[in-house]
């Protein structure tokens, strides 16, 4: 890593898991990390109970958008952390990657979303201990 260390976060549909762990991001490491997030098929819009969730928690992530997941941005990323995207996330030599099994808040309630947002909060700062 060269000066300040990125991560992209990468889930199907960038409209939830990959979207609440760059808020985290954003939210607990401020600029010392750069933040990317994308989905190899993404929706037109944020999970809005994703978006309550982490509301209720003072992080607003309305202002993302779901882009899709491009080579540049897996090149260009220090730590690639993979939500359940299956294979379709390109591998370079030198980046490093993660795999985090978290349930889809994709269909979900309020009450199913609280422990995904918390599950991924735990991992958002424990990756950022070992970046920082």
């Amino acid at each position: 890593m060269n000066g300040k260390p990125s991560v992209l976060f990468v889930c199907v549909h960038n409209a939830g898991r990959s979207q609440m762990a760059a808020g985290w991001l954003t939210h607990l490491a401020g600029d010392r990390i750069e933040v990317r997030s994308a989905g190899s098929a993404p929706a037109e819009h944020i999970n809005p109970v994703a978006v309550q969730a982490m509301r209720e928690v003072g992080i607003d992530i309305t202002a993302g958008q779901p882009k899709i997941l491009t080579v540049e941005a897996v090149e260009n990323s220090d730590v690639v952390v993979t939500m359940g995207c299956g294979d379709v996330c390109p591998v370079f030599p030198g980046t490093r990657y993660e795999d985090w099994k978290l349930e889809d808040p994709a269909g979900q309630g309020i009450d199913a979303v609280r422990p995904i947002r918390e599950e991924i909060r735990v991992r958002v700062e424990k990756l950022i201990k070992e970046l920082t």
